[in-house]
């Protein structure tokens, strides 16, 4: 009788049942790395946004909130700049104190006349130029840049040009005048011819800066309006009166808020132009402004506390300027 010699099959590796082909051990490591990638992207899309912004924020904390609210805290105490830990608790004092400060107020009737002053020319003019420009020129963008040629010169080098063309004995402005029979004017020493020159300073800075912003703004309406205005026998002033300026009323709206703030912070312009170089704002004061005010009293006096009010003081007043914007547009939406 033959004997039957079968050979057994030998143990699957690792026990008994037998392993998974390495196709499907494949396919399983691609299906968990596409469920991690998967999950690595989500999060990316969820949270890389705010890694992206991040940085301001990190910044604005260390720079705008923590020195806002140390102002804040500084100002209800009585604090000097040679000892700027030792705090004693005076409350409002501070605030009460400012408003019986004839300098406090001096300085915020300067500010208020040079804003005046500086700002309604500054627009208008801003505006003309804009008109001007919108319209098809040679070398447009040879002036569009020109237009900001003054913004984007240092503060100190215009001012101190300015110093020598309003100066009393040998300025070029005293030397026009005199050619046309006008008497020499003190541009430093006088209330309201200060108050002129320091506001021809930023008249000059900021004119072309308003004027590419409204020259922006023009570029946006349509020109079917203009069409519309033209076959109806509307000339180039009355299309600018009936379909510019309504258009542009929000930009106005705009810049005139934007300049009104910058007004109320003026501090490099006077503070240059002072012949002295001080931060009295002249010698009478007759051009101090509220931020040379606020810089004399923390860095010159040595009042921080003092000083501290006096900024939340202009921080509560750019906060109605703000509340008065917010009405206004609101009322012009509705109307139009």
């Amino acid at each position: 009788m033959a004997t039957r010699h079968d050979t057994a099959a030998p143990p699957a590796k690792g026990g008994a049942a037998p392993g998974r082909p390495p196709g499907d051990a494949d396919a399983e490591k691609a299906r968990r790395r596409r469920d991690r990638l998967s999950r690595r992207w989500q999060r990316d899309i969820r949270w890389s946004p705010y890694a992206f912004v991040s940085p301001f924020f990190l910044l604005f904390l260390a720079f705008g909130l923590f020195p806002l609210l140390y102002t804040g805290w500084a100002s209800l105490h009585q604090v000097e700049l040679t000892a700027p830990t030792d705090m004693n608790w005076v409350g409002l004092r501070n605030y009460t104190r400012i408003f019986d400060d004839d300098f406090f107020w001096n300085a915020a009737k300067n500010t208020l006349t040079i804003g005046i002053i500086s700002t309604v020319p500054q627009l208008l003019m801003a505006m003309g130029i804009a008109h001007i420009l919108n319209y098809k020129l040679r070398a447009s963008t040879f002036f569009r840049v020109a237009m900001l040629a003054p913004y984007a010169t240092s503060i100190a080098a215009a001012s101190l040009v300015f110093v020598l063309l309003f100066g009393r004995d040998y300025g070029m402005i005293n030397w026009a005048l005199d050619m046309v029979g006008i008497n020499p004017v003190d541009w430093q020493n006088d209330k309201w011819p200060s108050q002129i020159a320091v506001s021809t300073i930023i008249i000059w800075r900021w004119t072309g800066y308003n004027a590419l912003i409204y020259l922006a703004a023009m570029q946006a309406i349509p020109q079917d309006l203009y069409e519309s205005a033209a076959l109806d026998g509307a000339n180039r002033w009355q299309q600018f009166i009936h379909v510019t300026l309504p258009a542009l009323r929000p930009t106005i709206l705009f810049t005139c808020v934007v300049s009104t703030i910058g007004a109320s912070q003026v501090f490099g312009e006077p503070l240059l132009f002072d012949a002295n170089k001080g931060t009295s704002g002249g010698a009478e004061h007759q051009f101090q402004t509220l931020g040379l005010y606020l810089y004399e009293q923390g860095w010159v006096a040595q009042h921080l506390g003092r000083a501290s009010a006096i900024a939340w003081t202009m921080f509560l007043m750019l906060i109605v300027i703000g509340i008065v914007n917010y009405v206004i547009s609101r009322r012009l939406r509705a109307s139009s």
